[in-house]
């Protein structure tokens, strides 16, 4: 009977160890239990206080990080759900769910228009989910925008450089539209010190704004025609 008290002392001391981590467990499912209740309510700033909660908890999951992310992104702050998502991705030994994380990580660069790093999440998603049509949707979306990004970063630096090599440019295109607007006014009055225009040259003039007139309707009908659908990013 002696022999067997210390036993029963360690046993309980080791219960009384223990439990602090199964109630904060507990309290990490409660928290993210609320967090979607609130979220499922469109309540994102709630949902985001509750999985913020779930996370300072002892013992805490991914799950509490991959759901402040989703409550991030719903709110517009796109940088922050990134950093979220970046930071619980790796932790999950489940395929599925961090193929997941991938994808949402992939979506919350693109709406903050990082591109490279996007293009390079759902890539990652991808080796996870080969088969999953909206992230290979989402990484050519990505790709497109990367390219006329590039495009225009181009441009612009060919822009920069033409301005640095012709300093005196936008004067020189002052100087010339003075002399158009000079040149204009002269030949208005020589216009009005002749006369009015002779008849044949009033009937060529109207018959040319007549054929101007009907190749813009033209086009216009022709744009019509197209119908042209517009891209929409597909998330969640």
């Amino acid at each position: 009977m002696t022999k067997g008290l210390p036993l029963k002392i360690l046993l309980f001391s080791f219960v009384l160890m223990m439990m602090p981590l199964l109630i904060y467990g507990q309290n990490e499912k409660e928290y993210i239990r609320k967090g979607n209740r609130l979220y499922s309510k469109s309540e994102f700033q709630g949902s985001e206080a509750m999985y913020r909660k779930a996370q300072g908890q002892e013992a805490s999951t991914a799950d509490a990080g991959f759901n402040l992310g989703d409550a991030l992104y719903k709110q517009g702050r796109f940088g922050e759900a990134a950093g979220e998502f970046g930071s619980v991705v790796a932790d999950y030994s489940d395929t599925i769910r961090q193929a997941e994380g991938y994808y949402n990580l992939g979506n919350a660069l693109l709406k903050d228009q990082k591109y490279k790093e996007s293009i390079e999440a759902y890539i990652n998603s991808l080796k996870l989910m080969p088969g999953k049509m909206e992230t290979k949707y989402n990484l050519a979306y990505a790709q497109d925008q990367l390219e006329k990004q590039q495009q225009q970063e181009k441009q612009q630096q060919q822009d920069q450089e033409k301005n640095k090599d012709k300093p005196d440019q936008n004067q020189d295109n002052q100087d010339n539209k003075n002399d158009q607007q000079d040149q204009q006014q002269e030949n208005n009055q020589q216009d009005q010190q002749q006369g009015t225009m002779n008849r044949d040259d009033a009937r060529r003039l109207l018959e040319a704004l007549s054929a101007a007139e009907k190749n813009t309707q033209d086009k216009v009908q022709r744009e019509k025609a197209k119908g042209a659908k517009a891209r929409v990013i597909k998330n969640w």
